[in-house]
């Protein structure tokens, strides 16, 4: 047990009780990481200045900037409109429950946190609820697959989740490269395309009958986005063309980074600006601030200083020799790695703890083992958008497990669901990680 310094075995035990504390207490999150860090600080192991400088890190621009963009796009109405429009001119039950998960998908590319498209989706679920409350069965189907899509979809892009944003710092912290915007979204979107459609239709099999998937749907896209407060008809409103321009702008420069030289949370920040600037943006600035979570971005802060705490102690390289690994075997390696990261929303709701705990453990661990850190840690967080167990798993599951004025589903459905799509999840992440990944510039070695 020698060769770890005092600072490592300070970082070791504020690490473990901060885990405990988010495992089973109520207490913040947030409390408790920033709790943790004070001690760090307070001991030596880290500087006043590590905390500081995340605070101000680039990571943390970027979402505040992508929140603002957000809130300019979605105070338009733009993002419904669009959902509505390709959802309300479904025919069958299979082709509305695809066509629902191709809306979903889509709104990653534009909304940043699986809390914020779960609220933004809520209003388009009410509307086809009310449309289609005859059908019950169908109404409790859909009430499972938004959620379920939303957070299987997340892993498209870096700003899908906080907790993507924490594996590219932690990767380049440790390693001295994270993993870019266009990089993440030529990874990331293949993946959740196919996982959100496996699960819509796994979602299918268990709430519907073959009686409800053969019954045609009359939906009127009219009548449906009536309902939801909007309109599907008519040009796009001015504000909409200027909020679609500035989304395209800023997605275009984002995967163009290799040309242009431009950071992505600088060319967030123009987005921002141009999104809320008087006579040409769609919200005001203050407004957009306001829709900002600053809770979860300070978490975020606690817990990649947290993650960068393990690293320089040597805490993190000295816990990974200690545990056990197969280096012989790659694939059994991975499979270990990925159905701990599908199985770690049990015992840590949050996405962000949750890689900020394993990746700066996966680090070392891949290099002991003769991987590609980077290929282990994206496979690990791609495996950690599979947090469907129980309601209390993910707040956008939580979001539709109880919607005044809808059937939803049972946790018994929840139940059922997870059974079949965590295996499937952990499955699909293992033929990517093996085959597809490494053809997009992502090697396991």
């Amino acid at each position: 047990m020698a060769g770890l310094s005092v600072h490592g075995w300070v970082t070791l035990g504020v690490f473990g009780v901060a885990v405990l504390l988010w495992m089973v207490t109520r207490l913040d999150d947030t409390f408790v990481g920033l709790a943790a860090v004070l001690v760090l600080v307070g001991a030596g192991v880290l500087r006043e200045g590590d905390l500081f400088a995340a605070l101000g890190g680039e990571a943390i621009w970027l979402l505040i900037a992508a929140f603002v963009l957000a809130a300019g796009l979605s105070a338009t109405g733009l993002p419904t409109r669009v959902a509505l429009a390709v959802c309300g001119r479904a025919r069958t039950v299979r082709g509305l429950a695809h066509r629902v998960t191709a809306a979903l998908v889509l709104t990653a590319l534009a909304i940043p946190a699986t809390s914020g498209r779960a609220a933004l989706a809520l209003p388009v679920f009410l509307a086809l609820a009310t449309a289609l409350a005859c059908r019950e069965r169908v109404v409790r189907a859909l009430a499972l697959l938004f959620p379920t899509v939303v957070l299987l979809s997340a892993v498209a892009t870096l700003t899908g989740a906080g907790a993507h944003v924490i594996t590219s710092q932690l990767l380049a912290d440790a390693t001295g490269a994270g993993i870019g915007y266009a990089h993440w979204l030529l990874l990331g979107f293949p993946f959740a395309v196919l996982s959100s459609h496996l699960a819509a239709e796994v979602v299918l099999l268990l709430m519907t009958r073959r009686a409800d998937r053969r019954h045609p749907l009359e939906l009127d896209p009219a009548h449906v986005a009536e309902l939801a407060g909007t309109t599907v008809t008519g040009p796009l409103t001015p504000s909409q063309r200027r909020a679609l321009a500035v989304l395209v702008f800023v997605v275009t420069l984002w995967c163009t980074e290799t040309l242009h030289g431009a950071s992505p949370a600088l060319v967030a920040l123009a987005g921002a600006v141009l999104i809320t600037a008087p006579g040409l943006g769609t919200t005001g600035f203050g407004d957009a601030l306001a829709s900002v979570p600053w809770s979860l971005l300070l978490f975020m802060v606690t817990t990649a200083v947290l993650g960068i705490a393990l690293t320089s102690s040597g805490a993190a390289a000295w816990l990974g020799g200690a545990l056990p690994g197969d280096t012989a075997d790659e694939l059994t390696f991975l499979a270990v790695v990925v159905g701990v990261s599908a199985a770690a929303h049990l015992v840590l709701q949050s996405r962000s703890a949750r890689s900020s705990v394993l990746v700066p453990l996966l680090i070392p661990l891949a290099t002991a083992a003769g991987l590609n850190p980077a290929a282990v840690a994206f496979a690990s967080t791609a495996a950690a958008g599979f947090c469907h167990t129980l309601p209390s798993s993910a707040k956008p599951v939580a979001l539709f497990a109880s919607v005044e004025g809808a059937p939803t589903y049972r946790r018994t459905d929840l139940l059922r669901l997870s059974a079949v799509l965590g295996p499937l999840t952990i499955l699909l992440v293992l033929a990517f990680a093996w085959a597809v990944w490494p053809a997009l510039g992502l090697p396991l070695r």
